[in-house]
């Protein structure tokens, strides 16, 4: 087994060694794991449990002051799954793992997917708010009310993904999603989870469980993005790095071509990590900063 793990695209973190650790840590316990599926969902869960990622416990807060997660996964077979706008849940990935080898659906939304969590063992009820992204929070003022929809937007518009209290929770500026892909044999896999983006619009929904965009998987290989989400699901920007795989491009050079592409057509930031069916890996960004860690256990 191989696994890269990526820790979210933007400005450096305050505490780079301490990510790193974690991200070391996230890629060595997907890498023990029986199955692709395991290694990716495990990786991606060790990640979602810290707070210094923008997943899980570590998530942004939407305007309506609820952290809603969002997360998909996918294998060289085609088979996927996702779940978005889930509160409470820490886990995303399982959730859309569970969607994927329960439901005959790809994509399960809301309170109905915290319900099939929970009726999967998945816990739910989890209290995601961080100290950090509570203190961040409580920073804010004037925020319109939820129900002046036209004023929240405008009041948004410049605070959207932005830096207010920035790089107080560890993270840094726009660092956003945790991914993960895994190879095993002519096995592929790819996962991806996020909290988000600072004061999204409530019920906002971006790049991470929409397939092609935050996540892809044939059996060329499989690719996790991060970055500008609505950009990225704009390009689906997963798909178009599985794209130059099966055009018979290295990992590192699909990875490097789809950057480019993306920001040639966007002029965002993004960052992206490959996988391909035979074990070499490939990771590009446009951001300052995107931090990978891989481990294999492979001789």
């Amino acid at each position: 087994m191989r696994v890269l793990v990526h820790g979210g695209a933007g400005s450096p973190p305050e505490e780079p060694p301490d990510r790193q650790a974690v991200l070391d840590d996230a890629a060595a316990s997907g890498a023990e794991q029986a199955t692709v599926t395991d290694a990716v969902c495990t990786a991606v869960g060790v990640l979602e449990s810290d707070f210094r990622f923008n997943a899980g416990v570590g998530s942004d807060v939407q305007s309506d002051g609820v952290i809603r997660t969002d997360a998909g996964v996918m294998t060289d077979d085609r088979e996927a799954g996702a779940a978005c706008s889930m509160p409470g849940v820490e886990h995303a990935a399982e959730v859309a793992r569970i969607v994927k080898e329960e439901t005959p659906h790809v994509l399960v939304s809301g309170v109905h997917a915290v319900d099939l969590a929970a009726a999967f063992g998945v816990e739910t009820g989890v209290d995601l708010w961080s100290e950090q992204t509570q203190e961040r929070w409580n920073t804010l003022e004037d925020v319109p009310p939820l129900t002046e929809k036209r004023e929240q937007l405008e009041w948004l518009r410049e605070r959207f993904g932005g830096s207010d209290g920035a790089g107080s929770d560890g993270r840094g500026k726009s660092c956003d999603t945790v991914g993960a892909v895994a190879r095993d044999g002519d096995r592929v896999a790819a996962a991806t989870s996020t909290g988000g983006r600072w004061l999204a619009l409530a019920g906002r929904v971006g790049d991470v469980p929409q397939i092609g965009s935050g996540f892809y998987a044939t059996r060329a290989g499989a690719a996790s993005a991060t970055g500008a989400g609505e950009d990225i699901a704009r390009v689906t920007l997963s798909r178009r790095a599985v794209d130059h795989l099966e055009h018979g491009r290295d990992a590192q050079a699909a990875a490097d071509l789809a950057i480019e592409e993306f920001e040639d057509l966007t002029g965002s930031e993004a960052g992206i990590i490959v996988i391909r069916n035979d074990g070499s890996t490939g990771a590009a960004y446009n951001s300052a900063a995107m931090q990978t860690a891989v481990a294999s256990d492979e001789t």
